[in-house]
């Protein structure tokens, strides 16, 4: 399922225009996004949690050269599924 199709979904299950699904999960989006910035996170019961962790610096490979090279340090968002979702999958 791609944005299309996930906001034709909204639409019709919630009973409201295209238009109206389009701003509400772009609220949505814009919500999680700026409370990871802040190192936050966002948890909906009964779906999962969006948190930020930090990967640490690591040792890789560039795969043509084969030659070591350094990967900096990164916050990373991560999504952990709920009980609810992982029951219903």
């Amino acid at each position: 399922m791609n944005k299309t199709e996930l906001i034709e979904h909204i639409a019709k299950q919630a009973d409201i225009s295209k238009a109206a699904a389009t701003r509400a999960l772009e609220a949505l989006i814009s919500g999680v996004k700026s409370t990871l910035k802040k190192n936050g996170s966002v948890a909906i019961a009964g779906f999962g949690t969006f948190a930020v962790t930090k990967r640490a610096a690591r040792t890789g490979r560039n795969p043509r050269t084969g030659a070591a090279i350094k990967i900096k340090a990164a916050k990373v968002p991560k999504f952990r599924p709920g009980k609810a979702l992982k029951d219903a999958v």
